[in-house]
């Protein structure tokens, strides 16, 4: 078990890792002094595991539990409303503690209703999945509108992340992939040594070993918490985190939320991210090497077909970090050296188009 420091500007908190970590949680929630605790689960984790973060924890706090059907869809403005209707109808107050058990969905759904509920109370980050060792750490909560993903949300920190691996081996293999594609994102980004060696050591998922997933949950988290902690608000570096996403979240918000995994996506926009990096800083980046991984590990390597690029250039204008029709894009110097590239919406238009040309010309010869 390791535990790893995360700083921001007001707080400081713990991410937690390893087997077992589970068994933290109760002296996490001392130091808080919780009047009352509200665990937010979704079906699929409250199924496996529901009955054992409430027996560890019920017999020391009054603990009420709400079950969110899984899915991307739950992160909506009506389960929000739900769940603080629920926390009203049970008299949470200040003190008491939110906490997210589960995925991605879970996480920043919960984390957006502590953010907001009586102005802001405590919460804890209990994932599940791997795609959540990025989503759990780093304070940004939020729920979908329909014209794009995470788009009302908050900046709020958790007041401890515990990361038991125990819970990813019970992980389908869509779920595992899906959070791989985060690992992968924090390697090109950041650490060339860690993209060889997910590159040498796993070309299928079920190459995925416990050494492995050490490794990765870790080195994934410590290069998160040295991004957040330089940056708590995405007003600079933080933005290297979004490597793949801009077109990412324009495809799963296209397909209909649920319908495409987020790391499904961002493994096409980490694709065209990467492509977009040759076409424009004139550099060598291993571009077929990573499609050709990418395909033996399961990701889609290219646009849905039915997925127009008007279609998607619009979402993309919609994106959090557009800004007068300008598009920012991260881009990559080389593996492990990120930069940033503004577009017009012509220039990226006529771009992805002929990036999905040479796709579709490539799958014909």
């Amino acid at each position: 078990m390791e535990s790893i420091l995360v700083n921001t500007v007001d707080d400081t908190y713990p991410v937690i890792v390893g087997s077992d970590a589970l068994k933290e949680l109760p002296n996490q929630l001392r130091g808080l002094s919780p009047s009352k605790i509200l665990v937010i689960t979704d079906t699929n984790v409250d199924k496996l595991y529901g009955h054992v973060l409430v027996d560890l924890i019920g017999g020391d706090w009054k603990t009420y539990k709400y079950v969110i059907k899984s899915g991307e869809a739950a992160k909506s403005f009506e389960m929000f409303y739900e769940l603080h209707s629920y926390a009203l109808k049970n008299e949470l107050d200040r003190k008491s503690v939110i906490i997210a058990f589960g995925g991605g969905v879970v996480g920043d759904l919960s984390g957006f209703v502590a953010a907001t509920y009586m102005r802001g109370i405590p919460f804890i980050q209990v994932p599940t999945t791997l795609l959540a060792h990025d989503s759990a750490v780093g304070g940004k909560v939020a729920i979908n509108h329909p014209e794009g993903k995470n788009m009302i949300g908050a900046f709020y920190q958790p007041k401890a992340v515990v990361y038991d691996s125990n819970f990813l081996q019970s992980l389908p293999a869509n779920e595992m992939r899906s959070g791989f594609a985060e690992v992968i994102k924090h390697a090109l980004i950041r650490s060339e040594s860690l993209y060889q060696f997910l590159f040498k050591e796993i070309r299928r998922l079920d190459d995925i070993k416990t050494e492995h997933l050490q490794r990765m949950i870790l080195e994934g988290i410590q290069i998160k918490a040295a991004v957040v902690s330089k940056d708590e608000k995405e007003l600079g570096l933080r933005a290297i985190l979004n490597f793949g996403h801009t077109l990412g979240h324009a495809i799963e918000a296209e397909a209909g939320y649920g319908k495409l995994s987020h790391g499904d996506s961002i493994a096409i926009g980490m694709l065209f991210a990467t492509w977009l990096s040759n076409k424009t800083l004139d550099v060598s980046l291993p571009y077929h090497e990573l499609k050709l991984w990418f395909k033996e590990i399961g990701f889609p390597v290219e646009v849905p077909a039915s997925q127009s690029t008007d279609q998607l250039i619009s979402r993309m204008k919609k994106d959090k970090k557009t800004t007068s029709n300008q598009l920012t894009m991260i881009v990559l110097k080389e593996i492990g050296v990120t930069t940033s590239a503004i577009f017009s919406e012509d220039e990226l238009y006529s771009l992805l188009n002929e990036w999905r040309a040479e796709e579709r010309s490539e799958k014909v010869d």
